[in-house]
C-alpha cells in the first residue's frame, strides 16, 4: 500500500483516478462538499471505492466537526454545532456537557456510517488561547485542558458507538496560532514548560486510533522545523511524551504553510515519522509523483490502520438519530445554544 490518503475530484470517480488508485492502493480516501451531492450519491461514491479494492474494511474519510468545518450540511444532512457549543455548557453543567457531546457524536457518526465513511478527523484537541487566530476559534473545545480532555473522550467515545474511528488533532497543538496554516506557518515561541499546557489533552487521550500533526514550528522543540517534518517533535514529544502510538497523519500536506512541492513535503514527512500523508485536492500530478517518492506502507503502519479500522467492528447495534439530536439539543438549551 502507499501510506497517502489522496482526494477525488468530484461526486464519481474517473475513470483515470479508478485505475490509478487501483494500481497505487493508497491507504484511504478524505472527501470534501465537492464530493458530496446527495446521500444517494455519496453512498454509491464510498461504495465505489470499496468496489476498487475488494475489501470493506478502508478508510474513507471527511471533516465533519460541526458548525463552520461541516462537509456535509443541512437540508441533506444534519447540523450540528461548533465546540464551542460545548464549551459553553460545560462552564454551566459539565456533566451535561460531556453528554450532550457523546450523543451529538453518536448522531453524527451515524450518519457518516450511512454514508460508508469510516474515519472523521474529528475531535480537535487545540487549547483555545486568548488572542490566537480564529483559524481554530469556536472549533475548540475550552481553553483548559483538562475540559477539552473530557468533551474530547466523548466525542471519540459517541463516534465509535456508530463504528467511525476519530482522529485526535492538531498535534502537538495548534491553540497558539497567530495565522491561518493554510495560507503560512505560525511560530509557536513559548517554552517547553508552556507547552506542557497544550500537549495535556493529547496525553490523555493518547489510546485514540488516529491522529494529525499541525503545521506549526514550535522554537523549544525544532527551530529549523514544523511539527509535520520535525523527526524530533514526532518521536520525542508526538511518540513519546504524549505517548501516541495510533496511526499519525499529517494534516493536509498541500498547504501554504509548509515550503517545497507536494510530493517534496510528502517524503519529508514520511521521513520524519509520519506513517500516512494527507493529500486533499485529488490534483492527479501531484498524486503520481507523491507515489513515486513515498516508500510502501512499513509494517508498523499497516498494523496500526488496521487498528484504526477495527472500531466499526465495535459498532453498537441500533440507534436512532432523531431521538439522539433531540437530547442534544434540551441539553444545549440550557446555555440557549441552538444546533
Amino acid at each position: 500500500m502507499t501510506p497517502a490518503i489522496f482526494g477525488i475530484a468530484g461526486a464519481t470517480l474517473t475513470d483515470n483516478e479508478r485505475a490509478f488508485f487501483q494500481e497505487v492502493d493508497p491507504a484511504g480516501y478524505i472527501l470534501f462538499g465537492r464530493n458530496c451531492e446527495t446521500p444517494e450519491q455519496l453512498r454509491a461514491l464510498t461504495d465505489s471505492l470499496r468496489d476498487i479494492h475488494g475489501r470493506n474494511r478502508l478508510l474513507v474519510s471527511i471533516d465533519q466537526e460541526g458548525g463552520r468545518v461541516a462537509r456535509l450540511r443541512p437540508p441533506l444532512w444534519s447540523s450540528f454545532p461548533a465546540g464551542e457549543a460545548f464549551d459553553k455548557l460545560y462552564q454551566i453543567a459539565p456533566a451535561s456537557a460531556i453528554e450532550a457531546a457523546r450523543i451529538n457524536a453518536h448522531a453524527m457518526g451515524l450518519e457518516l456510517a450511512e454514508m460508508g465513511i469510516s474515519v472523521d478527523y474529528h475531535p480537535p484537541l487545540d487549547v483555545r488561547q486568548a488572542g490566537a487566530h480564529d483559524v481554530i476559534g469556536d472549533r475548540a473545545l475550552g481553553s483548559e485542558p483538562m475540559q477539552v480532555a473530557a468533551l474530547g473522550r466523548a466525542i471519540l467515545d459517541g463516534l465509535a458507538k456508530a463504528g467511525v474511528a476519530g482522529c485526535i488533532k492538531h498535534m502537538p497543538g495548534h491553540g497558539r496560532s497567530m495565522c491561518d496554516t493554510h495560507k503560512e506557518m505560525p511560530t509557536v515561541t513559548v517554552s517547553d514548560e508552556e507547552l506542557e499546557w497544550d500537549i495535556a489533552p493529547f496525553k490523555t487521550l493518547s489510546h485514540a486510533p488516529i491522529g494529525m500533526t499541525g503545521h506549526l514550528l514550535f522554537t523549544a522543540w525544532d527551530a529549523e522545523q514544523p511539527a509535520t517534518l520535525s523527526p524530533y517533535i514526532i518521536e520525542e514529544i508526538i511518540r513519546k511524551r504524549i505517548g501516541f502510538d495510533g496511526l499519525l497523519l499529517t494534516d493536509d500536506i498541500d498547504m501554504q504553510a509548509l515550503d517545497g512541492t507536494v510530493p517534496e513535503r510528502s517524503e519529508k514527512a514520511i521521513a520524519a515519522g509520519c506513517d500516512v500523508v494527507l493529500n486533499c485536492w485529488a490534483k492527479i500530478d501531484d498524486m503520481t509523483e507523491t507515489v513515486k517518492r513515498l516508500p510502501a506502507m512499513s509494517g508498523k503502519t499497516a498494523v496500526r490502520l488496521d487498528n484504526a479500522l477495527k472500531v466499526a467492528d465495535s459498532a453498537e447495534e441500533g440507534g436512532d438519530k432523531a431521538e439522539l439530536l433531540a437530547n442534544r439539543d434540551a441539553l444545549l438549551a440550557i446555555t440557549g445554544v441552538a444546533a
